[in-house]
């Protein structure tokens, strides 16, 4: 399939990340695109790694399997880079998004020389400061949408705002922080070179 996009989330349980993706699917989804977003079960309980997955694409999506070889490699929270294989079949052209403040050295070597690009981003102070407490998911969805292109962030901010709206209709007082995190971290993804 041409214009098929593969990310594969890697979280722990509680975190977001499976919401995340489903986030993620549903802004495509309402930009036009054909979508799947779906957790990896296991026995999954707070704290447990998990494992999330998106196919996003222009044309109709007729893969109904795990992702083997993904575009995009998202990682919620560093302290699975040393024990899980994230960048296992993470393609060279694509990326790795990693919520982390540890040093350029510590990824690369951590990543055992992955040679495609490597972002990172402080998901944990975005959080913090838009909605004073550590929910990482919702900055890594807006660096990953930054990461890869899969819409305009003008696109993505006026979709997410409705998707809120809708999400937390009965806590309103949350949205507000949501949209100012996702902004945020639009504009401090970082490349490391």
């Amino acid at each position: 399939m041409q214009n098929l996009i593969e990310i594969r989330w890697h979280g722990r349980g509680g975190q977001g990340a499976k919401t995340a993706s489903l986030l993620l699917a549903d802004a495509a989804f309402n930009t036009g695109k054909y979508i799947q977003g779906f957790p990896e079960y296991g026995p999954e309980r707070m704290g447990a790694p998990i494992t999330a997955y998106n196919r996003i694409s222009d044309e109709p999506i007729t893969i109904h399997s795990n992702i083997y070889e993904p575009d995009y490699v998202v990682v919620v929270d560093d302290t699975l880079l040393e024990s899980v294989n994230v960048t296992a079949g993470l393609k060279e052209t694509g990326a790795i998004v990693i919520n982390t403040t540890k040093s350029a050295d510590y990824l690369r070597e951590v990543l055992k020389g992955y040679k495609g690009e490597i972002y990172t981003i402080d998901a944990r102070k975005i959080s913090i400061d838009a909605l004073g407490k550590y929910f990482p998911n919702t900055p890594m969805l807006a660096a990953i949408v930054k990461v890869s292109k899969i819409m305009s962030d003008e696109d993505f901010i006026k979709d997410m705002e409705g998707s809120f709206k809708h999400k937390f209709a009965k806590k309103p007082e949350v949205i507000e922080g949501n949209m100012n995190a996702l902004k945020v971290a639009l504009n401090e993804i970082k490349k490391i070179s």
